[in-house]
């Protein structure tokens, strides 16, 4: 794997994908700033060789144009984070970028414009991709956010460096954490799967189960789980066509010697409301008019004891309901115990992005091994999937 720490910058104009996808208030001030410090030691790494920094990005959705999506907007807080003054640019190709890119001496940085202000970045086309590869010596992919998609700036422009490519700090890190869970992981490995869906996180199961000793479910996909079993599960959510789905799950789990670890019980609730009446129930026993919202206290301890025990962990999606305070007891004391036992040695990686909040809500971010910066990509990572983003600096 190539990374920028075999190359030296000097006097090298380093063509790099970041992610900037970041939110924006009214005002068009950064609110979370999360992914600009991710990409600031591959951009320090490359000043301090000597070399200046080409920062290419999109932001939002924009069709065509449209001020809002200025990557201009996030410029000053770009500079503050990086600790050098950031230039700027109203486009990402033809002449003016390119005019704009031979005035850039070492220790200079230089941000293009929303990539996606051009049709071009999405449909992946080659001329495009061409255009943005004559701002660099060398392409350094480190927007992992963006990496399963193969668009002219992730995956297309790479072909026009033949060996002057590499992997930024953050992506490869991104990749090692992943490599982790599923190929070198020390055991014993637990995955944590949370979320309301077990149709989103099938093919994920499905490609993991080979790779671990121990699989906790939470979230809404429980009571799918415990319907298939004979459950009561009164109003909880449920996806009844997959129910067969879940069986089939767990008999490929016990065939293959994971231990599959559901709720015992639960906090019950009257109504989808932080204000409703809540009890502690039996998860087989919820009754009509009640459904459940966070896991109860004997599953927290359960689940404590496995992720303690576990050297390897991967957690992706809340155990409740965590953005009302009243159901989000659970998925707060599973990021006390992943963060224990990552306090005494484990590996752990959070991703997804229900999971990524609530570790940043609850204050857990410097308390797990890594926080993954890609949603989409991590899963896709986490089903099999090579992303392509990837594959073209491999």
């Amino acid at each position: 794997m190539k990374t920028i720490h075999d190359f030296n910058f000097e006097n090298k104009k380093a063509l790099i994908r970041v992610d900037f996808n970041v939110p924006l208030n009214e005002k068009f001030e950064v609110t979370d700033d999360t992914r600009i410090q991710a990409a600031k030691p591959t951009i320090i790494k490359i000043l301090e060789d000597g070399g200046s920094a080409i920062l290419m990005s999109h932001l939002g959705r924009p069709k065509g144009v449209e001020e809002e999506f200025s990557l201009k907007h996030i410029v000053n807080r770009v500079s503050y984070i990086l600790g050098v003054q950031v230039k700027y640019i109203a486009n990402c190709v033809g002449k003016d970028a390119e005019d704009a890119v031979a005035t850039i001496n070492p220790g200079e940085v230089l941000l293009l414009e929303n990539l996606r202000f051009h049709p071009e970045e999405t449909s992946g086309d080659v001329i495009f991709a061409e255009q943005l590869s004559k701002l660099g010596d060398i392409y350094v992919n480190d927007a992992f956010g963006t990496a399963h998609r193969a668009h002219a700036s992730t995956t297309i422009v790479a072909q026009f460096f033949t060996d002057n490519k590499c992997f930024g700090s953050l992506l490869a890190k991104e990749i090692e954490s992943i490599d982790k869970i599923l190929k070198s992981g020390e055991k014993p490995v637990t995955a944590i799967l949370g979320g309301s869906k077990v149709s989103s996180k099938i093919t994920i199961i499905e490609n993991i189960l080979d790779k671990i000793d121990h699989l906790i479910i939470g979230g809404g996909m429980t009571y799918t789980f415990i319907k298939a079993q004979g459950g009561q599960i009164g109003d909880s959510i449920c996806e009844d066509d997959k129910q067969e789905l879940a069986l089939e799950i767990l008999r490929k789990a016990k065939e293959k010697g994971v231990q599959v670890h559901l709720p015992v019980d639960v906090i019950g609730a009257d109504a989808f409301s932080n204000d409703a009446n809540t009890d502690v129930m039996d998860v087989n026993m919820i009754p009509n008019g009640w459904q459940g919202l966070d896991v109860g206290p004997e599953t927290i301890k359960i689940f404590h004891e496995v992720v303690l025990q576990s050297k390897t962990i991967l957690w992706n999606g809340p155990l409740g309901v965590f953005e009302m305070e009243n159901f989000a007891k659970g998925t707060i004391a599973l990021g006390n115990s992943i963060a224990e036992s990552t306090d005494n040695g484990a590996f752990s990686l959070v991703g997804g992005g229900d999971s990524v909040a609530a570790v940043k809500q609850f204050g857990f971010g410097d308390k797990v091994s890594y926080v993954s910066t890609g949603g989409g990509a991590m899963l896709e990572s986490l089903e099999g999937k090579t992303l392509p983003g990837i594959a073209a600096i491999e």
